[in-house]
């Protein structure tokens, strides 16, 4: 009888990532809001009233740049004729 040699396998490395489970669905009914207003009222909070048209968004300038202010050129010379 003849001796075969050992096999050994090795585990290949997963192609992609391990799927994630998504996260369970945000529910809120009316009476869990109640609950959680109840609670921040007990603990002390205040409700602002806002008016309405009123925005929280600040406009200003773009987001992504900074404004660079370039130093001040100096005067073009010209040749004068004389």
């Amino acid at each position: 009888m003849s001796a075969k040699p050992a096999v050994t396998v090795t585990a290949k490395k997963p192609t992609r990532a391990a799927a994630k489970r998504k996260p369970e669905p945000a529910v809120a009914t009316s009476e869990s809001i109640d609950d959680q207003i109840q609670a921040f009222l007990a603990a002390g909070g205040k409700i602002q009233s806002i008016p309405t048209g009123t925005s929280g968004q600040t406009y200003g300038g773009p987001r992504g740049r900074t404004a660079v202010k370039s130093a001040a050129k100096p005067a073009a010379k010209t040749a004068s004729k004389a």
